[in-house]
């Protein structure tokens, strides 16, 4: 009886020592039951971004789009379930990414801005860049081309969307919100119109 109960003890004690580890902390790579998945993107030489991904398999349920200004991350969510993460660069100060709920009003996978671009000539030469043809007129012998904006989600009439684009780590942008290529195509194919996106600061 004593050599049972000995046992026993030894058991529990194991038991309670097993328990003594780390927490079972969430990271972006267990946020959904592991990397099954999981895409991260291109490789590391192709623009690779550690901090952005998408996995929606077998995740249901009605999409909503949160843009967090301060932490310049946006969040896809079905059916209250996070599926996908981007980071962002947001508008830069005087050109700030207005705060607010919006619904897409419009898609546009090979969108090219109406408004900002550069100014080339006749060669395909950049004679001058980053231009908003609202306050600027083409040189002589020049014109305007718009600069890219692929899969482009429209969120507002004034041209804010959301769009891959450069992301050099802080507001940059004249109010758009820019996403790595890879997350903004995976944004882009599962949206509808009428997706709800709320803008948080």
């Amino acid at each position: 009886m004593n050599q049972l109960l000995s046992k026993f003890f030894c058991f529990f004690v194991l038991l309670l020592l097993a328990g003594c580890g780390e927490p079972n902390v969430p990271t972006a790579d267990s946020y959904l039951g592991g990397r099954a998945g999981l895409d991260r993107g291109p490789a590391p030489e192709d623009g690779y971004d550690p901090d952005s991904y998408w996995d929606a398999a077998g995740v249901s349920g009605s999409p909503r789009i949160v843009i967090n200004l301060r932490e310049q991350r946006a969040y896809y969510y079905r059916g209250g379930t996070l599926v996908g993460r981007a980071r962002i660069s947001t508008g830069r100060e005087g050109q700030n990414t207005p705060a607010g709920s919006y619904k897409v009003i419009g898609k546009s996978k090979d969108h090219v801005s109406n408004l900002w671009g550069n100014f080339v000539d006749a060669q395909g030469n950049v004679v001058k860049s980053g231009v908003t043809i609202r306050n600027e007129q083409p040189p002589p012998g020049s014109r305007f081309v718009g600069s890219p904006m692929p899969y482009f989600l429209r969120l507002t009439n004034g041209g804010i969307g959301m769009h891959a684009g450069y992301l050099p780590g802080y507001p940059a942008s004249a109010g758009c919100i820019r996403m790595p290529m890879f997350i903004a195509e995976k944004f882009f194919v599962n949206t509808e119109l009428g997706t709800p996106v709320q803008i948080v600061n």
